[in-house]
């Protein structure tokens, strides 16, 4: 057997694809202007962050406390009210229930503007309306949580059984009962998991969204970078990851479960 039969001489193709990724690269490095070499100049700036962000002050952690308390409120509420609005809108977001294509047409043209608009973009603009302040973030979160949630139940409902739909219209049911006793028990354990999905969504939005002044931890966190208090900075992330990784873990198993 010789080397021809056992190597596959594509090297020209790989070539092709690397030079093709290279110029990728160096074209995206000329239109956005990145000096890389001007990273490694500032490596003494990077040194003197770091021996202070690696010092994280734990006695400032009692004065967390309230802040974060806050941060999961927002994130439960929010996530409470925009399910709630979710579940009903979803309904007739699909013709399944409605039996009126247009009508599903544009509300899923609506739902699909909100979920464009960015957390951050949604929190300033309300910032900007109704203030600074834990209310904003709820405010934020809701929007936010209508938008995906309410996109992930009304695609469930497209792919239940058809079989109890028609049945309950068979003896004369409405609109109203059919969504009731034949579409939600077909979707109840989705709607829940997509529910503490979200959850563990807003958790982690919610600490960004107070940088902009939407209440909450991170608002804390916006002040401590601006006063250049690094080691605070550091307790406030390590205790946004502990968190995090808590709501993550906890969402992951009754996601599970559901399942």
């Amino acid at each position: 057997m010789q080397i021809k039969d056992t190597v596959h001489f594509n090297w020209y193709k790989h070539l092709f694809v690397i030079i093709v990724l290279l110029l990728c690269l160096q074209g995206s490095i000329l239109l956005t202007d990145a000096n890389f070499q001007a990273v490694f100049q500032n490596s003494n700036q990077m040194a003197l962050f770091l021996a202070r962000f690696l010092k994280p002050d734990f006695s400032y952690l009692p004065s967390l406390v309230t802040p974060l308390l806050k941060t999961l409120q927002m994130s439960v509420l929010g996530t409470f009210l925009g399910v709630l609005f979710a579940v009903q809108i979803s309904f007739l977001a699909t013709h399944v229930v409605t039996k009126q294509r247009l009508l599903s047409y544009i509300i899923r043209f609506f739902l699909g503007v909100i979920r464009t608009i960015p957390n951050l973009l949604l929190a300033a603009l309300f910032v900007a309306i109704f203030g600074i302040g834990e209310a904003t973030g709820v405010l934020t979160i809701a929007v936010f949580t209508f938008g995906m949630v309410s996109q992930l139940i009304f695609q469930a409902i497209e792919t239940i059984d058809f079989g109890p739909i028609e049945a309950n219209e068979a003896v004369g049911a409405n609109k109203m009962q059919v969504a009731i006793w034949s579409v939600t028990p077909q979707v109840i354990n989705q709607i829940i998991s997509y529910t503490f999905y979200a959850f563990e969504v807003n958790v982690r939005a919610s600490t960004v969204l107070g940088y902009v002044g939407a209440g909450g931890l991170g608002v804390i966190l916006n002040s401590s970078l601006a006063l250049m208090r690094y080691d605070r900075v550091s307790i406030i992330i390590l205790t946004i990851f502990v968190v995090v990784a808590i709501v993550d873990g906890l969402s992951e198993a009754v996601r599970r479960r559901l399942g």
